[in-house]
């Protein structure tokens, strides 16, 4: 996955080295945490902070008819880069086309010393991370982001690639208590900016793993510790929304809508994903604050108590 519904948690990745992947099939045979960034698109939202996951992929493989000219434009950019002519920008164009004519195995090659001599770049070492997970090698991928976070622990886009290999290895347990313990951290007991990424994604976790309680919680607890920002409660909606509570997701919409910049007027977005979940327009009935947790939520398909 991958833009923002409002400003990113972490800084965002430079434009010269916002490259583009492909997306790869067993991302979407893991199922994922994604269904929050989905969710959002559907109302003209995303969530901000990196992928969620999917904001580095672009579209498929070229199609052939377009190949012969790509490839030639591949071949002259490697010209260049072979007798020390190329820059910046023809280094990532010669990656784009590697990319997409789906010559990984060279692209990596590129990549590598790319990533190596400007480790300050991370968005490169990500790529290179998503690259060889691509390529069937999660272990190297996962090196790669362990050298994104021994620089820094919350960089969330790695910690989101991260938890996306502990899916598909199984290891959902250890990833949730890894972002736990990180959490914990940075939420107390002052509220670091970047608990707000790291949370979202645990909270997505939760609910990916059929723990709605926790995730609520975890939702909840953003909400109070970021009182501008409106992720943690569309975040709120769409567990509810998921778990059949219309009531309770409406409630969370609502309190979102007056975090926006002009609470007096519509949010033409919150109102998109209302109508989306069936739901009447947020302007109507404005509710102040933090949604309280339902006394009893509904399950799908149950209507709520009067």
């Amino acid at each position: 996955m991958s833009a923002p519904l409002l400003p990113a948690p972490t800084r965002p990745v430079p434009h010269r080295t916002a490259l583009t992947l492909m997306p790869t099939p067993t991302r979407s045979r893991a199922g994922l945490l994604w269904t929050l960034a989905g969710a959002l698109l559907l109302g003209g939202l995303a969530l901000g902070g990196g992928w969620w996951l999917g904001r580095h992929q672009a579209g498929p493989v070229v199609e052939d008819g377009r190949r012969s000219g790509l490839a030639q434009e591949a071949e002259r950019l490697r010209g260049k880069l072979n007798r020390g002519e190329a820059q910046d920008g023809d280094r990532q164009r010669l990656l784009e086309l590697l990319v997409g004519l789906d010559r990984k195995d060279e692209a990596i090659a590129l990549l590598e010393p790319m990533a190596d001599q400007e480790p300050e770049r991370w968005s490169l070492r990500l790529m290179l991370a998503e690259l060889r997970r691509h390529q069937g090698d999660r272990n190297g991928a996962e090196r790669e982001l362990r050298q994104i976070l021994n620089r820094q622990s919350d960089q969330v886009e790695a910690l989101q690639l991260l938890t996306l290999l502990r899916l598909e290895q199984d290891q959902a347990g250890l990833a949730e208590a890894q972002l736990k313990a990180l959490y914990g951290r940075l939420i107390r007991p002052d509220p670091k900016p970047s608990a707000l990424g790291v949370g979202l994604l645990l909270a997505e976790l939760q609910q990916k793993r059929q723990s709605p309680a926790a995730a609520e919680q975890t939702y909840r607890e953003l909400a109070d510790a970021f009182p501008q920002d409106q992720r943690p409660l569309v975040g709120l909606a769409l567990l509810r929304h998921t778990r059949g509570n219309g009531a309770g997701a409406l409630e969370a919409l609502r309190a979102a809508r007056n975090r926006g910049p002009d609470p007096d007027r519509p949010d033409p977005r919150l109102d998109a994903l209302a109508a989306s979940w069936g739901l009447e327009k947020l302007r109507a009935q404005p509710a102040q604050g933090t949604p309280s947790p339902p006394a009893s939520a509904p399950e799908r398909g149950t209507p709520p108590a009067p």
